[in-house]
């Protein structure tokens, strides 16, 4: 990592911390947990979520407005009128949410929705749209490209804070691999190695890494156990009924009680999980 010249540690302890409001952080003692679902969908679906989650050990909302699809054929998100739905219940529920940007032109509009920014797998090397963000004047979330090895995620860190924004957290999703089983590989060797060469926050989304409800709360642990300072988790108030990633998507009463379980794992290795 030669040339990561401002995300790498100067010293072992060096650790920064992001704000995503002015009462939620990541990298610090208390771990963050972000959740909701892969889409927004309407009004009604995102009301019941943040009603639900807010009451709960849950920082921040997360929901896709933008949705880059494998299939140009699939749903790809309600754009504008996504965003809207999304600025509304954080105003009402005082509770920052995060969504996807997924080109330059969409930044201004969707910065001025949102409270975190984030760059999909599919645009990690994205570096025209890293570059912009760079002066977007929010956190960004970056996820782990597909393939991507270590130092191509920690370089495509380097760009963002480059280009003058040092609030940057990444995000382990899975890389791909050759067994189906689960929909990707999750690399908490990724994690603890991020932990030790970089001073930037590093959560885990197990919702994409696995593709399996059942499998969700076993890898959210782990992930916890070995150093992540938080998770970012699909669910859904019907998860069947998602209009994309049903499959992974818990429901909102999984999600809450799997939060509170973490809670011991958090102190096991000296974190916490928010108290309301």
């Amino acid at each position: 990592m030669i040339n990561a010249k401002l995300t790498a540690k100067s010293h072992p302890h060096h650790q920064t911390i992001v704000n995503i409001s002015n009462k939620v952080a990541c990298g610090g003692t208390e771990l963050i947990i972000i959740g909701g679902p892969c889409t927004v969908e309407s009004t009604e679906q995102m009301e019941i979520v943040a009603q639900k989650l807010s009451a709960a050990p849950i920082q921040a909302l997360r929901g896709g407005a933008y949705k880059p699809r494998t299939s140009p054929y699939a749903f790809q998100g309600m754009g504008e009128e996504g965003l809207e739905i999304l600025a509304g219940v954080r105003s009402r529920y005082s509770i920052p949410v995060v969504t996807e940007v997924m080109s330059i032109s969409q930044i201004e509009l969707v910065a001025a929705h949102a409270d975190m920014l984030q760059v999909g797998s599919r645009n990690m090397q994205n570096y025209d749209l890293l570059k912009a963000l760079g002066q977007a004047g929010k956190p960004i979330l970056l996820k782990r490209g597909l393939a991507a090895t270590i130092e191509e995620f920690v370089m495509a860190a380097e760009y963002i804070l480059s280009h003058g924004n040092p609030d940057v957290v990444l995000c382990e999703r899975g890389i791909r691999s050759f067994d189906n089983y689960t929909r990707n590989v999750l690399d908490l060797g990724a994690v603890a190695a991020l932990k030790q060469i970089i001073h930037l926050p590093v959560i885990v989304d197990p919702s994409h890494a696995v593709g399996k409800r059942e499998l969700i709360a076993p890898v959210a642990k782990a992930a916890i156990a070995c150093g992540a300072d938080g998770l970012i988790i699909e669910c859904h108030p019907e998860p069947e009924k998602s209009v994309s990633d049903a499959r992974q998507a818990l429901s909102l009463e999984d999600m809450v009680d799997l939060v509170h379980s973490l809670k011991p794992v958090a102190v096991a290795v000296g974190r916490s999980i928010y108290e309301l």
